[in-house]
């Protein structure tokens, strides 16, 4: 979930040393003394908020505006640098972290609560960079631990679900920690396509298949593949409670009680447009057959861009359709079965809440220059913003690329 949203389960033998073992159980016994945990709904209805980059929002202002409860914060990442130890985008190690910390306070201040996400689309995965399931899922606790976290979730997608073996890591260490941390909500989020999900995502689910894994949901994400409004959407979800039944033996019912679904707000990476009619239509799909997850990309998005950019291109931290701030969010606290507030205004603020870019051009962007996420460079007439550690990748060139067009300049 990268691509300006961005964006498992097993359970077999896995031979984890009896050293680990106890540390990961350890580790896990004070998992949940931090925050009282909110009921598995709120988990699931829980959006994509990236609290370190794309101009996070506040979430108390959220909380306060919409009665939403839960964040999915993303996302945790191998060290750009390497090693098998858990990082913010691979940048900020978690071992050392206050300022996530300093968020996820203020929102259990408020009553809420969050889970965290790992992988997304680009950056190296841990399941990449450890050793095996048992070192990944090490990693993974000190974050459940330093968090005191009851919710995590596997956001498995290009180019990580393509390696056999890191999505091997990947399985083993969500079975592992859903067995030493008792009550962990797990969730596992994929890509989605008109079939449902693609190869890669039906290798994965064998894989959870092989590990006798069972994660509170897999979720897909219906976009970014070709899909025109609710419509093609709830077709893809149909489609994919038909692979989980044949994949795991499951009746209809309980495979959509193991489905979820996780959208993408306003424009997404490819032009598709999702409004709050597709929205609704498929928060209707979804509690109406009792599916078990209804999430998107992203609280950062959550927000009109300036006129002049509405539908004209995606952004990471603006919708590009008409909305009030935070209207998306509003369908999730739907889904966890709490009616939101109503607050003016009704329609859509005539301008938007966060600035228009720069028409100044920044530094020229260099090839030989290693840039971190947040960096900003001018190339070819436009600003662009790196959306992850990059070097010698030309703005422009790729629209799954790491650099964010931020208008002409």
């Amino acid at each position: 979930m990268r691509r300006l949203r961005a964006c498992l389960g097993a359970a077999a033998a896995v031979a984890v040393a009896a050293g680990t073992t106890a540390l990961v159980a350890g580790s896990a016994s004070g998992a949940t003394s931090t925050a009282d945990a909110l009921s598995n709904r709120w988990y699931a209805a829980a959006p994509y908020l990236m609290p370190l980059d794309n101009d996070p929002p506040s979430a108390s202002a959220i909380m306060d505006a919409t009665g939403l409860k839960a964040f999915q914060l993303a996302f945790i990442l191998a060290p750009n640098g390497g090693g098998c130890s858990p990082t913010w985008d691979g940048t900020a190690a978690v071992s050392s972290d206050t300022a996530v910390k300093s968020v996820i306070d203020a929102i259990r201040a408020k009553g809420g609560d969050v889970s965290v996400s790992i992988g997304g689309y680009g950056g190296t995965k841990l399941g990449q960079a450890c050793s095996d399931a048992a070192s990944t899922a090490a990693a993974y606790q000190q974050v459940i631990t330093k968090y005191g976290l009851h919710a995590i979730d596997f956001d498995l997608e290009e180019p990580e679900y393509e390696n056999t073996a890191a999505i091997k890591n990947e399985i083993g260490a969500a079975r592992i920690l859903q067995q030493n941390n008792p009550g962990l909500y797990v969730s596992v989020t994929t890509a989605g396509t008109a079939d449902g999900t693609g190869w890669f995502g039906k290798q994965m689910l064998l894989e959870a298949k092989a590990q006798g894994f069972t994660p509170n949901n897999f979720s897909i994400m219906p976009f970014d593949g070709g899909f025109n409004g609710a419509a093609s959407q709830t077709s893809a979800l149909t489609n994919f409670n038909k692979i989980l039944q044949s994949t795991f033996g499951w009746s209809e019912a309980t495979a959509y009680a193991h489905e979820g679904f996780s959208g993408m707000n306003g424009r997404s990476d490819t032009g598709e447009i999702f409004t709050q009619a597709d929205f609704q239509t498929v928060l209707d799909y979804a509690t109406s057959h009792n599916m078990d997850r209804f999430t998107f990309w992203s609280l950062n998005r959550d927000r009109q861009c300036s006129p002049a950019d509405n539908g004209g291109r995606t952004s990471g931290t603006c919708s590009s359709v008409a909305q009030n701030s935070w209207d998306f969010a509003k369908y999730s606290v739907k889904f966890a079965g709490v009616t939101p507030p109503t607050t003016p205004p009704t329609s859509p603020p005539p301008s938007s809440p966060t600035p228009p870019p720069s028409t100044q051009c920044k530094t020229a962007w260099s090839a030989s220059t290693a840039y971190t996420g947040g960096s900003e460079v001018s190339y070819n007439g436009h600003n662009w913003k790196a959306k992850w550690w990059t070097q010698n990748e030309t703005p422009g060139a790729s629209q799954w690329g790491p650099w964010e067009d931020e208008g002409a300049c």
